[in-house]
């Protein structure tokens, strides 16, 4: 456990937290006047490791050599020249600040921390840490690494979770949810769509078979991860030729020889399943999803196609009719997507130039939010 003090007088900022590994959906940015829940959990925080917002440069501004210092091989629209390194939590688990209100950013409903820290510590007025909560951002709190120090505090300290323990203590992130709206004729509002953390992790996760297919078609199982990957994976990839296989894969799934397995990520420490020993799957490549995603992923369809037989059990219970189902097709995160496409070097290679010429802007806006 550890608590964050204020660089400047060492005045306690934050309850004690435990790190865990930084949600995939943390740079998302979904719909329109959205309301987006908190980031973090209660009692955890994570560190993002690459720089948050302004001053910006533009990529012709930029060296290449300098970009691909920092984790970037392949052209993007602007690089942050902010410092590297804020610790994420939960807005709950703040502590002794407050907002300092000229520094509201570029916000409509809330605030985006665009114009960098804009809650100061109560004790010696050093400004300390970016809330964001505008319509369409994840809510957070994101501590500045210049005015802040994490320290450990007393406690038990816990190991990891071992793969079968998450497995079994772990929720399904559902691929519908309803989504919250600010304001409207009647006010506040909401509405049934495809589940942002599941865009976001499909986004994540399209960069990462992209850069896996080698430059040749992939082929995913029938069922939910044809809707998922599918489309895109079809559209952006040439078409004919030897296909590299792509399978689900982890802790209790039986071993698979393919060429690509979509396995889940720790929630603590942002490792991915590997397979033990020299198995068939063990020179594959890992594409990585959250655990909540990967378990539905790999989970039976909850609502059959066709009616079974029998009678419901007395102990099951059921929400009957299944939640209502989007209007339009499934379409992954685009900034999640364009964050992690340029960041493996596999992406100058080549074969991924092609990959970039059919993402045009009619491409990109059939399969991307």
């Amino acid at each position: 456990m550890f608590v964050f003090l204020c660089a400047g007088c060492g005045a306690e900022l934050t309850a004690p937290l435990s790190r865990v590994a930084l949600p995939v959906h943390a740079r998302q940015k979904y719909g329109n006047a959205a309301q987006l829940p908190v980031l973090m959990r209660s009692g955890e925080f994570a560190v993002d490791p690459d720089p948050w917002g302004g001053p910006w440069r533009e990529w012709d501004e930029t060296d290449p050599g300098e970009a691909a210092a920092r984790g970037i091989y392949a052209p993007v629209h602007a690089l942050s020249d902010g410092t590297p390194g804020a610790s994420v939590i939960a807005p709950g688990d703040i502590r002794g600040t407050r907002l300092i209100p000229e520094k509201r950013g570029g916000a409509c409903c809330g605030l985006d921390g665009a114009d960098g820290p804009n809650m100061a510590c109560e004790v010696c007025d050093l400004p300390v840490a970016a809330r964001v909560d505008d319509c369409s951002l994840w809510q957070m709190v994101r501590l500045d690494p210049d005015a802040v120090r994490r320290v450990p505090v007393g406690g038990v300290h816990t190991a990891p979770l071992a793969w079968a323990e998450l497995v079994a203590k772990e929720e399904e992130t559902p691929l519908f949810e309803p989504i919250a709206t600010w304001g409207g004729p009647l006010g506040s509002s909401h509405y049934w769509s495809w589940s942002p953390r599941w865009e976001a992790a499909a986004g994540h996760a399209l960069a990462h078979l992209l850069v896996a297919s080698e430059g040749r078609p992939v082929e995913v199982p029938g069922g939910l991860a044809a809707v998922v990957f599918r489309r895109a994976l079809d559209a952006l990839l040439p078409p004919g030729g030897p296909k590299r296989r792509a399978v689900p894969a982890g802790p209790g799934q039986p071993d698979a020889d393919a060429d690509i397995l979509l396995v889940p990520i720790h929630p603590r420490t942002g490792r991915t399943w590997a397979p033990e020993g020299a198995t068939a799957s063990a020179s594959a490549y890992p594409v990585p999803l959250p655990l909540g995603v990967w378990l539905r992923l790999v989970s039976p369809e909850p609502y059959p196609p066709v009616p079974v037989s029998g009678r419901i059990p007395r102990d099951v219970l059921r929400d009957d009719p299944p939640p209502p189902r989007p209007g339009q097709l499934f379409r992954a995160d685009r900034r999640t997507f364009q964050h992690t496409l340029v960041r493996p070097p596999a992406v100058r290679g080549p074969w991924m130039r092609t990959i970039f010429e059919n993402l045009t802007d009619s491409v990109s806006a059939r399969l991307f939010y």
